[in-house]
């Protein structure tokens, strides 16, 4: 395959990515893939999944949302995972969308892990130019994420109501860039995020009925389903949707990334998407 750095365009900071491409060709379109909360395109799922994909024939986008990992400095201005807004999520992903177009790929097949499953969800709802959706463990989205991770150990833990009201007392000063160090992964956030993700992070299972396009869901077997219903997902969306049980599997596919792969390439091969050379 050949690989080239790619850096594109947004209205701030331009989001960096990897560009993937069969030797003989792209002869089965392209892939975007949507990298997970604090994540990147060059770890976990976002850097498995290229060299598996382009041997079946597709062109692969692996990009960094301005969001990418925890906290980072580009020319000395704090980004980053603390400081992401579900606005810029959503207008990421469009670009990069527009950025493959450009390259003569204008229906992509999107892939999405975790926090970026939600965010292909909110991006292939009501989209007409995607061919097909594999969710990676996406998260069930929505108001009451915060409050559900945070009851499974993770974000505020214990001390959601104390975060919540002192991101919004945060913001309402205008101090919304302000970081807070929570007793859960990921550890670090703004309030301005801690209080987007309150009262405006996608829905999944409210947008499954929109998305049209055939689905594949995906879920470790060592997963909470409540937090990544798959099932319901499935049940709800509105085009042909399928899920499976990836076992003995966390929510990284740590060692599992080959299996989840011959998952996706036997559900694409029946679509008709994954032609043979």
């Amino acid at each position: 395959m050949r690989l080239e750095l790619v850096s594109i365009e947004t209205d701030t900071l331009p989001l960096d990515g990897a560009y993937y491409e069969p030797e003989d060709g792209a002869r089965n379109g392209a892939v975007l893939i949507m990298h997970g909360n604090c994540s990147n395109f060059y770890t976990g799922v976002p850097r498995a999944l290229p060299p598996l994909l382009t041997r079946l024939g597709y062109a692969v986008l692996a990009y960094n949302r301005r969001g990418h990992d925890i906290v980072v400095s580009a020319d000395r201005r704090p980004s980053g995972g603390a400081y992401q807004r579900i606005h810029e999520m959503i207008a990421d992903n469009q670009y990069a969308e527009k950025w493959l177009a450009a390259r003569g790929h204008p229906q992509p097949i999107v892939i999405g892990h975790s926090n970026g499953g939600m965010l292909a969800v909110r991006h292939c709802a009501g989209n007409p130019n995607v061919r097909a959706l594999v969710l990676l463990s996406a998260h069930m989205g929505g108001k009451h994420l915060f409050r559900t991770i945070s009851q499974a150990g993770l974000m505020a833990g214990d001390r959601f109501e104390e975060f919540s009201a002192r991101a919004r007392a945060l913001v309402a000063a205008g101090k919304g860039e302000e970081l807070m160090l929570v007793p859960g992964w990921w550890w670090v956030i703004s309030a301005q995020t801690f209080v987007d993700y309150l009262d405006a992070c996608p829905d999944i299972l409210e947008l499954a009925p929109l998305v049209r396009c055939p689905v594949l869901f995906l879920r470790g077997d060592k997963e909470p389903q409540h937090i990544y219903p798959g099932e319901d997902f499935v049940a709800r969306a509105g085009g042909q949707a399928q899920f499976r049980l990836v076992p003995d599997c966390d929510h990284f596919y740590t060692g599992r990334e080959a299996v989840a792969m011959d998952f996706i390439a036997d559900w694409l091969t029946r679509l008709g998407l994954a032609q043979a050379a």
